[in-house]
């Protein structure tokens, strides 16, 4: 199956769980997994938030900024793989001055 990020209709969300600014964002989505194309625009972030049934995977493509990961603060940059695993929380800040490009992967643990 190919997933082609292009054809899916881009959403601008403000405050994405609870942030500021601006995400836009192209996602595939089904009973297991959420697959995201995603720009953070500078001075954004996604709020702080758990991850109790699922688990999260980010390879920034380009930009830098940091995470928030339980009670740790660590930096990225274009190449860095970000990793929440379940049971573990994080925030995504862009505080750079360009977008912050990244790639996703949700996936739900059906226990």
């Amino acid at each position: 199956m190919i997933i082609q990020f292009n054809q899916i209709e881009e959403q601008q969300i403000q405050g994405f769980k609870g942030g500021n600014g601006e995400l836009d964002t192209r996602n595939y989505v089904d009973a297991n997994n959420k697959i995201m194309m995603s720009c953070l625009k500078p001075g954004a972030n996604i709020g702080y938030h758990s991850h109790d049934m699922n688990s999260e995977i980010i390879m920034v493509l380009s930009g830098e900024g940091y995470f928030k990961y339980d009670d740790v603060t660590e930096r990225v940059k274009a190449g860095d793989v970000h990793y929440c695993p379940k049971g573990h929380s994080h925030a995504f800040y862009n505080d750079g001055t360009e977008d912050l490009a990244y790639f996703a992967i949700v996936a739900e643990h059906h226990e």
